[in-house]
């Protein structure tokens, strides 16, 4: 029996109580998974990024494990909540205009020490400041730096398009700014180098693409130590109590965490490791967060229909951004459908073994977004399920 075959048996006796679609994480893997991004961080601490989690219990489950300290959110709302909830150490990772949280934010002292909002325009300073009202707690503030790498005088550019502040001189003059404006405060600085973390070296079947991206990847973290180092001091010449640097993410783990300036590192994805984070040869993980849909017809030979499916992640569209069927082995979509909204039919041989209500085992695009589409997470450990939890759909809470 292979190791996912193994595994299939596993999932399949303890959820043969469940019925699917339902979702499940494997604790042994989500843990190992955890144990691997700390040794690769190599004593720098980890702030885990939530939208790649999306269940308050595994966000207490990883941030209870040495190496891991703080949370890197994705919206205002969410920040808030987390506070509210007891965590006490939260960085929005992207500038808001939630007018009604920012004013919620500065008028009260508990959430106005647990949060850190992202800045990079003296705009939104602005927008912060209008939306107070009579709150006057001081809002702490990180800014953030674009890591891109530009070529060919400027004519190429890859990476997110995020921050505009590029030079030390212009992340510099920005804290300036805020550190002269009342009721702010400047932090923190975070440099997320998404081309070089989020995304995949090691492409199947497509070997001079691969080689492409690690030499693009290669350059790109050249450039980007030099001119990080040099914004940090930059930065910290006006604020000489900066409390953190962050960067990275799952995908260059090490490269980051090697650098003097970086004091901490950001990762989320790598603790459940869906299937864009098969391509890299940075780290291997293990598949711990999955989705069962169940057989409903067998319409005939060589094929099976499963109920639902079609859960695209977000992203540039492409098939690198559907589900794949994962257990058992062998099966894929028909290409004149692919995933549905209500069926899915599925094709190959183990197609004929599978019978009504047995479940197929997908694997989600990307991680935290399998969330939004379950309310609870079956959490397995060995060949049983140990706990039932609420992910924030299963909390009342879409913030996106």
């Amino acid at each position: 029996m292979t190791a996912r075959a193994a595994d299939r048996a596993r999932y399949d006796r303890a959820t043969a109580h469940l019925d699917a679609p339902l979702a499940i994480v494997d604790l042994d893997a989500f843990d190992a998974n955890a144990d691997d991004l700390v040794r690769r961080a190599g004593g720098k601490p980890i702030r885990v990024a939530s939208k790649s989690v999306r269940c308050r219990a595994l966000l207490e489950r990883v941030l209870a494990k040495e190496g891991f300290a703080g949370i890197m959110s994705f919206t205002l709302a969410e920040s808030l909540w987390l506070a509210r909830s007891g965590f006490d150490d939260v960085l929005l990772a992207y500038p808001s205009a939630d007018r009604a949280g920012f004013a919620e934010l500065a008028a009260d002292p508990k959430l106005a020490s647990a949060v850190s909002v992202m800045v990079d325009d003296v705009a939104q300073l602005d927008l912060i400041d209008a939306a107070r009202g009579d709150g006057r707690e001081v809002v702490r503030v990180c800014l953030e730096l674009d890591t891109a790498l530009r070529l060919l005088g400027d004519r190429v550019r890859v990476g997110a398009r995020r921050s505009p502040l590029r030079s030390p001189a212009e992340v510099a003059d920005l804290a300036r700014a805020v550190s002269r404006r009342p009721g702010f405060e400047v932090v923190g600085i975070m440099a997320y180098e998404g081309h070089i973390a989020g995304v995949g070296d090691s492409l199947a079947g497509r070997p001079l693409r691969s080689r492409a991206i690690r030499l693009m990847q290669a350059a790109a973290r050249r450039e980007l130590v030099e001119r990080r180092a040099a914004v940090v001091r930059a930065v910290r010449a006006v604020v000489p109590d900066l409390e953190y640097v962050n960067g990275g993410g799952t995908g260059s783990v090490q490269s980051t965490a090697a650098e003097d300036a970086v004091t901490e590192i950001a990762a989320g994805s790598g603790l459940y490791v869906p299937r864009l984070f098969d391509n890299y040869t940075s780290f291997s993980g293990r598949p711990a967060a999955l989705f069962a849909q169940p057989v409903v017809r067998r319409p005939g030979v060589g094929v099976v229909t499963v109920l639902g499916g079609g859960y695209p992640a977000s992203g540039a569209a492409g098939t690198d951004r559907l589900p794949v069927p994962y257990l058992p082995e062998g099966l894929r979509y028909d290409p004149q459908e692919g995933p549905g909204e209500v069926q899915t039919p599925l094709l190959g041989s183990p197609a004929d073994d599978l019978l009504i209500g047995d479940k197929v085992w997908f694997r989600h695009a990307k991680a935290g977004e399998l969330c939004e589409r379950f309310d609870s997470l079956h959490l397995v450990e060995g060949d049983r399920v140990t706990a039932t939890v609420p992910t924030y759909r299963g909390e009342g809470h879409t913030f996106l």
